[in-house]
């Protein structure tokens, strides 16, 4: 038996047991960035990451007001890939959080705090990639260690392979 969750089986979406619901002062006042790491099986484990004009990253962005951590994660996996959320089955177990600092132009570069909070999640059908906010995709082999982007990728991607350590990849 698989320990996946089927989303569509929940009317769409799963929330963690004590889902954090993001108000507009909590939001105005921190950063917060949720997505989803894509997982397929064809020939090769592989995980998708999008392009960025001069980095990778994997699909994810900011919590909106009133939305939890995965269902916004959701959200952004649907909006920049076109995989909608029937499509992938998230990991109960798995939850990636790390902090760091930023400077954006919107806070007039001033430091900020940014949380990023990731859920790994396996295709349950084959599906077509549709960038929308990316200039492209690609499918890398699972073949840790991962050296592909310092930041946010290469922990994320560590902390998977730890997870799944001792415990069987969920297929």
């Amino acid at each position: 038996m698989s320990d996946s969750i089927r989303l569509n089986q929940f009317d769409g979406i799963v929330v963690p047991d004590n889902p954090v619901v993001h108000q507009k002062h909590e939001i105005a006042n921190g950063i917060k960035s949720c997505g989803v790491i894509p997982f397929r099986q064809l020939n090769e484990l592989s995980f998708l990451i999008m392009r960025h004009k001069d980095r990778w990253d994997f699909p994810k962005g900011h919590v909106d007001v009133g939305e939890t951590e995965l269902q916004c994660a959701l959200r952004e996996l649907d909006e920049e890939t076109g995989i909608k959320p029937e499509l992938i089955d998230i990991d109960p177990h798995f939850r990636f959080t790390m902090m760091y600092t930023v400077h954006l132009k919107r806070f007039n570069f001033e430091p900020r705090i940014k949380t990023l909070v990731m859920f790994l999640g396996f295709l349950n059908a084959d599906v077509k990639i549709k960038p929308t906010e990316h200039s492209g995709f690609k499918w890398s082999n699972w073949s840790p260690p991962h050296r592909i982007q310092t930041q946010t990728i290469d922990p994320v991607l560590h902390a998977v392979e730890t997870f799944w350590k001792n415990k069987p990849i969920i297929r």
